[in-house]
């Protein structure tokens, strides 16, 4: 028996996977980078929230169109490619439709494949149209041009290319099944109700040809596949497997509850307790990173906001929804987290090139990559958390971003500025003293 196809399947199997798995461990290497933050509460409200969201696509369909095609796509994705299974048995075992045993089943296994195929090309072609003929705004805005833009199409043209080889391969194999006296090993397996209407194609030309055709749709379907599988770690794809943590991780306090930093929070209860000697000289860890307030790099996040940013879609419907988007300002929520995910990737990098440790390289996430402009010009409104279908908080980003500037950098806006100096000053925001706040009264 000639075990060379089995041997080169092997190779190509385990390169693949194993190039999934370096990229795999970097990005759990980079969301680890953020700031530790407890997420282990409520757990069986987190794994409703990820049935729901994730699994459900629940927040998907508030834009019908667009969230049925998604679920179109969705389920030809995951249930077309359990038959990954079968072609890696068969890549490797040197088999051929190793589940066919499974009689009815596999037919009704294979038929809903096809239906699926059929229906993810369509989905994809509207797609395309949606994006590139009838450019809907969120699809073309100013964040979104240069690469974002082409990974989105690659994706989609990788969709149709992957669905055209699944139905030609099956189209091919029918054909060789259906020879009068059989043709090898292709014997009467699956039910094809499109590819059937493919077959035809197939007629005029040497049975050897056809096999042979069969095989390179085969090899190219499967190499496709684990090209794919690489090619997440460099695209927005990766929502694909990063949903379910990150709506499992998602925060599940009341939308506009921010947390309070725990060293300010420790120094207020210090100053507070009738108890503590005003005079006492605090100790202090020598040995300790000095707390910094608020976030000007990816490092001062927390992980969950870095797995956030790994975890967006791009699909721009919190910038769409976005009242300073709307109104011209500069924010784009979406930006934010492509921003950082961006400069997370550029940390990563810098480590990886220096060996495990990160060399400072005069950059950071704030002004290189997003400017105090964005950040206040976002009304803290929360229409960008609710909008999106996965569960990412691009406001808390921006408000740990603002905390920075105005903690650290006392960089605040000149009107907030004089806000803070008159609660500091008069215990209220106006600019009047306690004793002359009623003096309106006695005015004609």
């Amino acid at each position: 028996m000639n075990y060379l196809d089995n041997i080169l399947f092997a190779i190509l199997l385990t390169v693949g996977v194993g190039y999934f798995v370096m990229n795999v461990k970097k990005i759990i290497r980079n969301i680890n980078l953020g700031q530790d933050i407890n997420r282990s509460d409520r757990a069986s409200e987190r794994w409703a929230n990820m049935a729901l969201i994730a699994l459900g696509q629940s927040k998907m369909v508030k834009r019908p169109i667009a969230g049925v095609l998604h679920i179109v796509v969705y389920l030809g994705f995951v249930i077309i490619n359990l038959e990954v299974l079968e072609i890696i048995i068969d890549g490797l075992f040197g088999t051929h439709r190793v589940f066919s045993f499974l009689g009815m089943f596999y037919d009704v296994l294979i038929g809903s494949f096809e239906v699926l195929a059929l229906l993810v090309l369509i989905a994809v072609i509207v797609f395309l149209i949606r994006r590139n003929i009838i450019k809907i705004k969120r699809f073309v805005s100013s964040d979104l041009k240069g690469w974002p833009k082409s990974d989105a199409n690659y994706i989609l043209y990788f969709e149709i290319v992957l669905m055209s080889l699944f139905l030609l391969m099956n189209a091919s194999d029918y054909h060789l099944q259906n020879v009068s006296g059989g043709f090898g090993h292709y014997n009467q397996a699956g039910a094809f109700p499109i590819s059937q209407y493919i077959a035809p194609i197939f007629d005029s030309m040497n049975n050897s040809l056809v096999a042979l055709l069969e095989r390179a749709f085969w090899w190219i379907h499967i190499t496709g596949i684990l090209v794919f599988l690489n090619y997440l770690y460099f695209s927005k794809h990766l929502h694909i497997l990063l949903a379910f943590p990150n709506t499992y991780y998602a925060d599940l306090n009341p939308k506009g509850q921010f947390d309070n930093l725990a060293s300010v929070t420790a120094e207020v209860k210090l100053m507070m307790d009738p108890n503590v000697d005003p005079y006492a000289t605090p100790v202090v860890d020598e040995n300790a990173a000095p707390s910094k307030f608020g976030a000007s790099d990816v490092q001062d996040l927390n992980w969950v906001q870095l797995l956030n940013a790994y975890t967006c879609t791009e699909c721009g419907r919190c910038t769409s929804s976005c009242p300073a988007n709307q109104t011209g300002k500069k924010l784009s929520p979406r930006k934010i987290m492509m921003d950082t995910r961006d400069r997370l990737q550029e940390v990563g990098k810098n480590i990886d090139a220096n060996k495990g440790v990160f060399i400072p390289d005069n950059k950071s996430l704030l002004n290189d990559y997003i400017t105090p402009e964005e950040l206040w010009a976002c009304t803290s409104c929360n229409a960008c958390v609710e909008e999106c279908p996965v569960n990412i908080s691009p406001l808390s980003i921006i408000m740990d971003m603002r905390r920075y500037l105005v903690m650290e950098q006392s960089a605040a806006p000149m009107s907030l500025n004089a806000m803070m100096t008159n609660i500091e000053n008069n215990g209220a925001p106006w600019q009047y003293n306690q004793q002359d706040r009623l003096n309106w009264k006695n005015e004609n």
